[in-house]
């Protein structure tokens, strides 16, 4: 009789293990139990997080779900880090690197204890490929189940999501609206649990790993709070039982066309330019070749579609309501837009999933037909130039033009930046450059949400560029360009920008050009002298010392 404990059998059926075998009867597993798969049910719920607060009661109704298949499942819990609380803060810094402690944390667990099969219950963004890193490293039978998006504020007739509170500090500050508007803003903004409601990071990862095929179908527009999130989560047991008997693992759906699906729906989607530094670290985790390459390819054949914030105008849950990124898929693959035989975690391809799926509902208007989209071309543009030799990661949708000519107005941190901003430094022209803000120089490689909502909420946006080593928040808009590698503390072109340089940018040609000459580059080259790394122990310390470029995923583990 084949037997389906691959790992746990090591410590529940071997007799010299009785140690073991005591303590997980004191947990209440039974002897029938112990022939069982043992299930690790990872869960990154905590309680300061709406994005998170909700997750671990997930978890126990994906154990109630477990359990009903016939597995045995184990909750355990890991960490995380609310971009949206910590943004603007030191400790925003450690952000990213949350990442990979997720993934290293998770692999640590279901290593240590032996557990068969895993499901994670993730939230917020940097979850999501921290999970799908630890399940690619372990290659057991794995599923991720997301916790959803948030439902929208209100205020005054209009829909509110978190980023409409750093926006209304931006017109607060630019004297738009009063002090109360502003608290009343804030308050209303997230009115319970779930992600951050536009196409920003977190409704990005998520999209993109259902079309990768590593979640069920639905799980990325289900919303938090609703009974078809609570029925996907009673589902994931006889899915996960079904990849245990037919022994599917995550190696067998994360191919390259796997990516390309991804990474073809977060084209369409508009989505958050965090996908790329995560993508590039899921495809190194997997060993497959995905570079910065083929986002560039991928997008140049990709046209961006959708109406959604944080440049447009609706939010996951309206997608929700329209049919949910299963729609959106099946819409993209009748276009021939993806590979349709890609292996999911259903058991079934992607098309056979599509199949089963209402079509998006008529007369929608959040996802514009290919003949009439937003965007011929795909919104994220991999630019190349003195300033960035290793590339930078720019998010054009179109709506703030594709080419921007103005004079550097040079900050060495993001909290200058936001002084200068607030001080009325930065004009109409100006290429806002905020360096040493790279995965060495943040440390942590912090997202500029703060100075990039202040500049919309000034009335700027189509008049101001923004350029960094560092990161953008999904829920930028704007003409910003970001992951510029080599980053400044490393003696890349950023660092050599002085006040007043020209700096061209060119979303058309992919290019992003300081109009210096080379004999005056490689002056200040010559002149140029690296700082002390702001972290001098602890976490970021390691993560300074260990971390690879933007233009590689930020990973940690590389040989």
């Amino acid at each position: 009789m084949k037997t389906f404990n691959t790992y746990s059998k090591a410590v529940t059926q071997d007799p010299t293990q009785p140690a073991a075998q005591a303590m997980l009867h004191a947990v209440g597993l039974t002897e029938d139990d112990f022939k069982k798969p043992l299930v690790g049910i990872a869960s990154t719920g905590y309680e300061g997080n709406p994005c998170n607060m909700h997750l671990n009661a997930l978890a126990s109704d994906i154990k109630t779900g477990v359990q009903q298949a016939q597995l045995v499942g184990l909750i355990f819990n890991t960490i995380g880090v609310s971009d949206g609380i910590s943004m603007g803060t030191p400790g925003m810094r450690y952000s990213l690197p949350s990442r990979d402690l997720i993934a290293d944390s998770m692999e640590t667990v279901m290593q240590a204890m032996s557990y068969d099969a895993m499901v994670t219950v993730v939230g917020c963004d940097k979850n999501m490929p921290g999970a799908m890193m630890a399940m690619l490293r372990l290659n057991r039978p794995a599923i991720l189940v997301y916790g959803g998006t948030i439902a929208p504020g209100c205020h005054e007739d209009k829909k509110l999501d978190v980023v409409s509170a750093f926006e209304a500090w931006g017109q607060k500050v630019a004297g738009t609206i009063s002090e109360k508007q502003f608290k009343t803003v804030v308050k209303k903004a997230c009115p319970g649990a779930g992600a951050c409601g536009g196409m920003y990071t977190a409704n990005t990862m998520a999209s993109a790993i259902e079309a990768l095929g590593m979640s069920l179908p639905y799980t990325s527009s289900n919303p938090a709070v609703s009974s078809d999130k609570q029925e996907e989560c009673k589902r994931v047991g006889d899915a996960l039982d079904h990849l245990i008997k037919k022994d599917i693992k995550p190696l067998d759906i994360v191919t390259k066309k796997a990516l390309e699906n991804a990474v073809r729906l977060i084209t369409v989607l508009g989505g958050s330019t965090n996908a790329v530094i995560h993508f590039l670290a899921i495809a190194k985790t997997a060993n497959i070749n995905f570079t910065l390459a083929d986002f560039t390819r991928i997008s140049d054949t990709t046209p961006f579609l959708a109406d959604l914030k944080p440049s447009g105008k609706y939010l996951m849950e309206d997608l929700h309501k329209v049919g949910g990124v299963p729609a959106v898929l099946k819409y993209m693959l009748a276009q021939n837009m993806l590979h349709g035989d890609c292996l999911t975690v259903t058991g079934k391809t992607l098309a056979e999933n599509l199949a089963e799926v209402a079509p998006l509902s008529p007369h929608q208007t959040i996802i514009k037909p290919v003949d009439n989209p937003i965007k011929e071309t795909g919104h994220i543009r991999v630019l190349y130039g003195n300033i960035a030799s290793e590339g930078a990661v720019a998010k054009i949708t179109g709506k703030e033009g594709v080419h921007f000519r103005g004079s550097a107005r040079v900050f060495d941190s993001e909290y200058e930046a936001n002084d200068g901003i607030k001080a009325g430094k930065v004009q109409k022209g100006d290429v806002v450059v905020i360096r040493y803000q790279g995965p060495q120089g943040g440390p942590g490689m912090p997202e500029m949400l703060k100075p990039t909502a202040a500049i919309m909420g000034a009335g700027l946006g189509k008049e101001v560029a923004l350029i960094t080593d560092g990161r953008f928040s999904g829920g930028t808009h704007g003409f910003v360009v970001g992951h510029i590698s080599p980053e400044a503390q490393l003696g890349g072109g950023i660092a050599l920008i002085e006040d007043g340089d020209i700096i061209i940018i060119d979303a058309e040609q992919n290019t992003m050009h300081l109009d210096i000459t080379q004999e005056e580059l490689n002056r200040r080259k010559a002149n140029w002298k690296p700082p002390a790394l702001k972290a001098k122990g602890g976490a970021l310390y390691k993560y300074a010392k260990t971390v690879s470029s933007a233009s590689e995923g930020c990973i940690t583990d590389a040989l």
